[in-house]
């Protein structure tokens, strides 16, 4: 265990474990918070993470961010802002070019920064109690957190903009309708179904998961060509790893893989 003021972090068995918490404001993301995540994110990886879950403590995900924050900083808001959100983009960074997964484990309302971290997230389990609405333009402000990067990506972009524009709230089952999340559990069940999910990556092809996760991020920027001679590349690299020997070697022997993450 690492000591944070604004989030904790964990990792036991390869699976790391981020907790928003300052539920007291319901999580919302402060410049502390930010600079902690990004110092999480790193640790994520050099700790040898091979499944990261995002989570929130008390009953909600995340607000958004501290508006109480930026009425505090004047003419300094600003730099402020964008301390904060450089801070938090180099967590999504650090986290999306990692090799390890990320499972969102959505306790509860995820608003602003916090459905935008959702965005960010490979997989999303949430409470049916969970509510999503992106909320920045109601306070005059624009979207960051990596939305404009993903929400089109997973969603489409119709609905990304109607989001954006509209603010509009999703609940849980919309969420799943469309896309935001993978997975809706009583509130209880949130937690433990992305802990069972993240131990099942975690025992995986950590590498090949990288991969995947990496030719995924870039297909909107390629061509067909260019994205065909991507994969060639990476699944040629695949098969010179330790996992891509034992994937195949497990296959021709009719039994189950022991991968290592190498």
């Amino acid at each position: 265990m690492t000591s944070y003021s604004c989030i904790s972090y964990e990792i036991e068995n390869t699976v790391a474990t981020l907790t928003l918490n300052r539920p007291e404001v319901g999580n919302a993301l402060s410049p502390e918070m930010a600079r902690e995540l990004s110092d999480a994110a790193l640790r994520c990886e050099t700790d040898g993470a091979r499944a990261v879950i995002l989570t929130g403590a008390g009953k909600l995900f995340c607000a958004g961010g501290d508006l109480g924050v930026m009425a505090k900083a004047g003419p300094q808001t600003r730099a402020v802002l964008m301390q904060m959100a450089g801070d938090l983009h180099m967590a999504i960074s650090r986290l999306t070019r990692a090799d390890a997964p990320i499972i969102g484990a959505v306790n509860g309302t995820a608003g602003g920064a916090g459905m935008s971290m959702v965005m960010a997230t490979d997989l999303a389990i949430c409470s049916e109690k969970s509510r999503f609405t992106m909320a920045y333009t109601n306070a005059g402000l624009s979207p960051d957190g990596s939305s404009t990067f993903f929400m089109p990506r997973k969603i489409g972009d119709r609905r990304t903009r109607e989001l954006m524009l509209t603010n509009r709230v999703l609940t849980a089952a919309e969420a799943l309708e469309w896309g935001v999340v993978n997975q809706v559990e009583a509130p209880d069940k949130v937690l433990p179904a992305a802990q069972a999910l993240a131990a099942q990556i975690a025992a995986g092809p950590t590498r090949a998961f990288g991969a995947a996760r990496a030719l995924l991020n870039e297909s909107f920027e390629h061509g067909l060509e260019a994205q065909m001679e991507l994969e060639s590349r990476a699944i040629a690299a695949m098969a010179t790893t330790r996992d891509g020997a034992e994937g195949i070697a497990a296959f021709m022997d009719k039994r189950t893989p022991a991968f290592e993450g190498r």
